[in-house]
C-alpha cells in the first residue's frame, strides 16, 4: 500500500471496515481494505497542506480538514463535495490542528494554538459555539468527546489535552469543566476513550500507560437511571477507592496495575499445592484467565466469542511458543515422508498445501512416528486451515492435541487404537446397547463407527462453525471429552444408524456430513461425563492436560519403538534397495542409450550414405530424361511453327474474305437503314397531316359550338335584363318593402353577371363591356331607387348618360375590331395566293422527279436485261427481264430507292433532307394560317356573327 511521499501521521477506517483513509502532509489516499488497492488520491498545493482527513462516524461523508481553515465533505461512494463551511469570524480566527466529531456525526470540535475552542454544526454548516478554556491553556494538543449510554450519540462532554499535559473534560452545553486527568509534574502525552466511554486510555510523558475509570472520576457521567443509581455507586467502592485514585494522579505517582500483583500471588498459591486438584488448576491459564470461569461462560452460550476464540484456545492450551525450537524443527526441510503430499491430498490453495507440508514434516522431526502416521494430515488439516498465518501456533496446537487428546493412540501402531476404541465401545454398550447389537448385527466394529471420526477429528462430518464450537468443549475439558464426543455422536445419530443395513451405507455416514444438531450432541457428550460409571469411564484410563514445556519441546515416544525403528529400518533398507536399483538401472540405461544412440548414427551414416547414391542416379536419370524431353520439344516447336505459319496463310485469307463480306455487309446494311428511314418518313409525313386535319376540324366544331353558346347566352341575358326591368318598376309600384329583396336579388345578378363578364373578356370583348355596361346601370338604378324618390330622376339622367357613352365605346371597338378582321383577312388572302403558288412548285418539282426516276429505272431494267443476256440461255434471259419488269411496276418510293442505287450516299441524303426541310415548312406554314383564323374567328363579337 504505497504511494505516501511523505509519513502518514493519520488513519481513518469506515464504519462497515471496507474503506480506509491515509493522510500526509502532501496528500491523502482512499483504500479499498478487501482488496488493498487505492481507488482515489486527492493532490493539493504544496503551499495549502492538509491537516487530516478522516471519515464522520455512521456515514458516508468525509471530512478533508486544511492548513488554511478550509473545511470540505465529500460523499464516500461518488467522492463529490457535498458542502465547505464557511471561514471563522475574523475575532476568534485560529489555525485549526485537531479536530473531534460527536458519535452522531452532527457536531465538529476544531481546536489549534489558541485557548478557543470552535464547535461546529454539519448539518446547518455554520459556527454556533466558541469555547474560551483557562488562560493557562495556549494550544490544544488532543481534543476527543467522551461517549455516552444514554444521549444517542449527542456527545456533549469533550475532552481537552492542552500543551501542558492535563486533559480537561468540559460539558460543550454548560461550558463547565467536570474533571481532569494528568498533571503538571507528570503530563499526559496522547490519550484515546473507550468505545463505551468507560475507560481512558493515557500514554504520560514518563512513557508509563495510565488507565483511568470515568465512573471512578466523576459521578455526573454516564449516570444510569434512578432505580440503578446505588446499585453502580456502590460497585466501584469494592473496586477502587476513586479519591485515592484522584489523589494519586494528581500527585504524579503512577498507580500499577493490580492485576499482576494479584497473579503473582496466585501463581505462588499454585506451586505450593501439590496435590493436583483440579479445582486449584482452573486458575493456570496465563493471560489472568480462570478456566472455571470460561467453562461457566461456555455452558451458558455453547461457544466462545469468535473474536476472541484463538486467544481463549492458546490459554486453555497454554501454548509456550517456542520460536527457536520450532525454527529448528522448520530448518530441517521437509520431511521425505511429505514430498509428494499433494499427489495424496491435492489441495487447491498452494498457500494451505505449503503450511500442511511444513507443519507435518516438524511433527515427524519433531518424532519418528508421525512421519509413518497415515492419517497425521487428516488429523492436522482443520487446524492448519485455522492458523494457516502462524505456524508456530498451528504446529504447538497439534502436538498438544497429539499429547492429550491422542494419549495410548499409537502403542498398537500401525493398527488402530484398540485400547482407545474398546473404551469407546464400553461406554456405547452402558448408554446405547440396542445400538451396539445393531453394530455387531451388521459386522459393524468401532474401527468402521468410531475410528474415522477420531482421525479426522470430526473435520469430515462437520462444518467449520460446528467444529469450531464442538473443540471450544473439546479444549475446556478433560481429554477423556474427545471419546465421550464420539460415542454421543452415535447416540445423536441412532435413528439413521438403526435404518442402514449395508456395510457401506455405515462406511459413507461416518465420512460424510449428516443432518445433525451439534448442540445436541455436546449436551449429550455432557451427559455422558456425567453419568458413565466410574469402572469404564475413559476419565480414569487417560491422563490430565499436560502442557507442552517452555524452551525446548517434550520428548514423544508413546509408541512401540521397535515396531516403528524395524518400519524405519525396513523403509530405509528399502529405499537404499530402490535407490541401488535406480542407480543401477540408471547405469544400464545409459549404457543402452549410447549403444542405441551409436546403433542410431551408423544406421544414419548408412542411410545417408545410400540416399546420396540413390540420389545421384536418379539425377542421372533425370539428366537423360531432360535431354529427351528437350529434344520432343524441339520437334513439337518446329512442328508448332510450321502449323502457325498455315494458320497464319488461312487466317490471312479468312480475314481478307471477312473484310470484303463485312464491307458488302456494311454497304446492304446502309441501304436497308436508307430505305427504313424513307418509308419511316413518310409514314410520319401521312400521320402528321392526317392528325393535323383532324385537329382542324376538331377545332371547327369546337368554334361552332362556342358561336351557338355565345348566341344563345346573350338572348337569355336580355331577355333576363328586360325582365328584371319590368319586376323591378312594377314591384316598386307596389310596395316599397320589397325594395331592400329586390336590391339583394339584383345584387346576387350583379355577382352571377360579373363571373360571366370575367369568363367572356378573354373569348369576346364586346359582349364583356355590354354585360359590364347593364350591370353598372342597373346598380345605379337600384340605388337611386332605394335612397329616395325625389332623386329617381337624376338617376335616369346619369343612366341616359351611361347608355350614350357606352353606345360610343361600342361602336369604338366595332370599328376597331373590324380593322383587324380587314387586316387579317389581307393577310390571309396573301398567305393563300403564296400557298398555291407553292403548290404549284411542288407539283412541278415531283413531276419533274418522277420523271427523272422513271428514266433511272428504265435504264437500270436495260443494264440488268443486258447483262442477264450475255451470262444466262435466252429463255433466262426472257424470264429474268420479265422479273425486271414486274420490280419496276411497284411503288413509286421503292423504285425511286433502287434507281438511286447507283447515286452517291451524300447526294441522297443532302436530297432527301432537302426534301424533309421544305415538307415541313410548308405544314408550319399551313398550321399558323389556320390558327390565326381560328383566333379572328373567335375575336368576332357575337352581335355581328349574328
Amino acid at each position: 500500500m504505497r504511494g505516501h511521499e511523505s509519513s502518514v501521521f493519520s488513519i481513518s477506517v469506515h464504519a462497515s471496515g471496507k474503506y480506509a483513509i491515509t493522510t500526509s502532509s502532501d496528500t491523502a489516499q482512499l483504500w479499498d481494505l478487501d482488496t488493498f488497492q487505492r481507488k482515489r488520491k486527492l493532490n493539493i498545493l504544496q503551499s495549502v497542506g492538509i491537516q487530516k482527513v478522516f471519515f464522520l462516524p455512521l456515514s458516508n461523508t468525509i471530512l478533508s480538514c486544511f492548513k488554511d481553515n478550509s473545511i470540505f465533505a465529500w460523499e464516500c461512494d461518488t467522492l463529490i463535495c457535498k458542502y465547505q463551511l464557511p471561514a471563522p469570524p475574523e475575532s476568534s480566527n485560529i489555525l485549526y490542528k485537531v479536530f473531534a466529531v460527536t458519535r452522531d456525526g452532527r457536531i465538529l470540535a476544531a481546536g489549534g494554538k489558541s485557548n478557543h475552542l470552535h464547535l461546529w454544526c454539519l448539518e446547518a454548516k455554520h459556527l454556533f459555539r466558541i469555547i474560551q478554556m483557562p488562560t493557562k491553556v495556549r494550544a490544544i494538543r488532543h481534543l476527543e468527546f467522551l461517549p455516552d449510554s444514554f444521549d444517542a450519540g449527542s456527545n456533549q462532554v469533550l475532552g481537552v489535552l492542552s500543551q501542558d499535559g492535563i486533559m480537561r473534560f468540559v460539558n460543550t452545553q454548560t461550558c463547565k469543566l467536570l474533571f481532569e486527568i494528568g498533571s503538571l509534574d507528570e503530563g499526559i502525552s496522547s490519550s484515546v476513550i473507550s468505545p463505551h466511554g468507560r475507560y481512558i486510555a493515557s500514554i504520560m510523558e514518563n512513557g508509563s500507560l495510565n488507565i483511568y475509570s470515568v465512573q471512578a472520576l466523576t459521578k455526573e457521567i454516564n449516570k444510569p437511571p434512578p432505580p440503578l443509581v446505588k446499585m453502580i455507586e456502590d460497585l466501584p467502592k469494592k473496586k477502587v477507592n476513586s479519591g485515592d485514585l484522584k489523589v494519586k494522579v494528581k500527585s504524579g505517582r503512577i498507580q500499577r496495575p493490580a492485576k499482576s500483583r494479584e497473579s503473582k500471588a496466585q501463581t505462588r498459591i499454585l506451586k505450593q499445592d501439590l496435590a493436583g486438584n483440579f479445582e486449584n488448576k482452573e486458575n493456570e491459564l496465563s493471560d489472568g484467565l480462570n478456566k472455571k470461569r470460561l467453562q461457566i461462560l461456555l455452558k451458558s452460550y455453547g461457544e466462545y466469542p469468535t473474536k476472541y476464540r484463538m486467544f481463549i484456545w492458546r490459554s486453555l492450551l497454554q501454548l509456550p511458543e517456542n520460536h527457536t525450537a520450532f525454527s529448528n524443527l522448520i530448518d530441517k526441510g521437509i520431511h521425505v515422508a511429505f514430498l509428494n503430499l499433494q499427489k495424496n491430498y491435492p489441495i487447491k490453495s498452494r498457500k494451505l498445501l505449503r503450511v500442511l507440508q511444513r507443519t507435518l514434516s516438524a511433527l515427524a522431526h519433531w518424532s519418528t512416528i508421525f512421519s509413518d502416521t497415515p492419517y497425521l494430515p487428516l488429523l492436522a488439516f482443520p487446524f492448519v486451515k485455522l492458523f494457516q498465518n502462524n505456524q508456530l501456533v498451528c504446529f504447538e496446537v497439534v502436538a498438544t492435541l497429539i499429547i492429550n487428546w491422542c494419549q495410548h493412540w499409537f502403542e498398537y501402531f500401525p493398527n488402530p487404537p484398540i485400547n482407545i476404541l474398546g473404551m469407546i465401545e464400553n461406554v456405547l454398550a452402558f448408554h446405547d446397547k440396542e445400538l451396539l447389537q445393531h453394530f455387531i448385527d451388521h459386522d459393524v466394529t468401532s474401527q468402521l463407527y468410531a475410528w474415522p471420526l477420531l482421525e479426522t477429528v470430526f473435520s469430515e462430518v462437520l462444518t467449520r462453525e460446528e467444529w469450531l464450537k464442538l473443540f471450544d468443549n473439546v479444549f475446556s475439558n478433560h481429554p477423556s471429552f474427545l471419546l465421550m464426543t464420539v460415542v454421543a455422536y452415535n447416540i445423536c445419530s441412532r435413528a439413521p444408524l438403526l435404518h442402514c443395513n449395508l456395510k457401506d451405507d455405515f462406511e459413507y455416514f461416518f465420512h460424510h456430513r449428516n443432518n445433525l444438531d451439534i448442540s445436541a450432541v455436546i449436551r449429550e457428550v455432557y451427559h455422558l461425563m456425567d453419568t458413565t460409571p466410574t469402572d469404564i469411564h475413559p476419565d480414569n484410563m487417560l491422563n490430565a492436560f499436560v502442557a507442552l514445556t517452555k524452551g525446548q519441546y517434550p520428548v514423544f515416544n508413546q509408541y512401540p519403538k521397535f515396531i516403528v525403528d524395524y518400519q524405519t529400518q525396513e523403509r530405509e533398507r528399502i529405499r537404499n534397495d530402490e535407490l541401488d536399483y535406480l542407480r543401477e538401472r540408471q547405469t544400464v540405461e545409459d549404457m543402452q542409450a549410447e549403444v542405441d544412440q551409436q546403433r542410431v548414427e551408423d544406421e544414419a551414416w548408412y542411410h545417408k550414405q545410400e540416399l546420396l547414391r540413390k540420389a545421384e542416379e536418379t539425377r542421372r536419370e533425370m539428366l537423360l530424361q531432360e535431354e529427351e524431353k528437350i529434344i520432343q520439344q524441339r520437334q513439337r516447336l518446329a512442328a508448332v511453327k510450321r502449323e502457325l505459319k498455315v494458320k497464319e496463310m488461312h487466317l490471312q485469307d479468312a480475314a481478307r474474305r471477312r473484310l470484303l463480306k463485312l464491307q458488302q455487309d456494311q454497304q446492304e446494311m446502309e441501304l436497308r437503314r436508307l430505305d427504313d428511314e424513307m418509308e419511316r418518313k413518310v409514314h410520319m409525313r401521312d400521320r402528321e397531316i392526317a392528325a393535323t386535319a383532324k385537329d382542324l376540324e376538331m377545332r371547327h366544331l369546337e368554334l361552332e359550338s362556342q358561336k351557338r353558346l355565345y348566341e344563345k347566352n346573350l338572348a337569355r341575358n336580355q331577355e333576363a335584363v328586360a325582365k328584371e326591368m319590368r319586376e323591378n318598376a312594377d314591384a316598386y309600384r307596389r310596395k316599397v318593402d320589397l325594395e331592400e329583396n329586390m336590391f339583394h336579388r339584383l345584387i346576387g345578378t350583379d355577382q352571377t353577371q360579373n363571373e360571366k363578364t370575367q369568363k367572356l373578356i378573354e373569348e369576346n370583348l364586346a359582349k364583356a363591356e355590354q354585360v359590364c355596361l347593364n350591370t353598372d346601370w342597373r346598380i345605379q338604378a337600384l340605388h337611386k331607387q332605394r335612397c329616395n324618390d325625389l332623386h329617381r330622376s337624376e338617376c335616369y339622367q346619369e343612366m341616359a348618360k351611361l347608355l350614350r357613352k357606352n353606345r360610343r365605346k361600342e361602336i369604338e371597338v366595332l370599328d376597331a375590331m373590324m380593322e383587324a378582321e380587314t387586316k387579317k383577312w389581307e393577310e390571309a388572302e396573301e398567305k393563300d395566293f403564296h400557298l398555291k403558288s407553292e403548290k404549284k412548285a411542288a407539283a412541278l418539282s415531283d413531276a419533274s422527279r418522277k420523271w427523272f426516276l422513271e428514266k433511272e429505272i428504265n435504264d437500270a431494267a436495260e443494264h440488268a436485261q443486258h447483262l442477264c443476256g450475255r451470262v444466262m440461255p435466252k429463255g433466262q434471259n426472257e424470264q429474268v427481264a420479265s422479273s425486271c419488269l414486274s420490280r419496276t411496276s411497284q411503288s413509286n418510293d421503292i423504285s425511286s430507292v433502287e434507281s438511286l442505287t447507283q447515286i452517291s450516299l451524300n447526294q441522297r441524303r443532302t436530297h432527301w433532307d432537302t426534301m424533309e426541310r421544305d415538307l415541313m415548312e410548308r405544314v408550319r406554314n399551313l398550321r399558323q394560317r389556320l390558327t390565326a383564323q381560328a383566333r379572328n374567328r373567335c375575336q368576332t363579337p357575337p352581335v355581328l356573327a349574328t
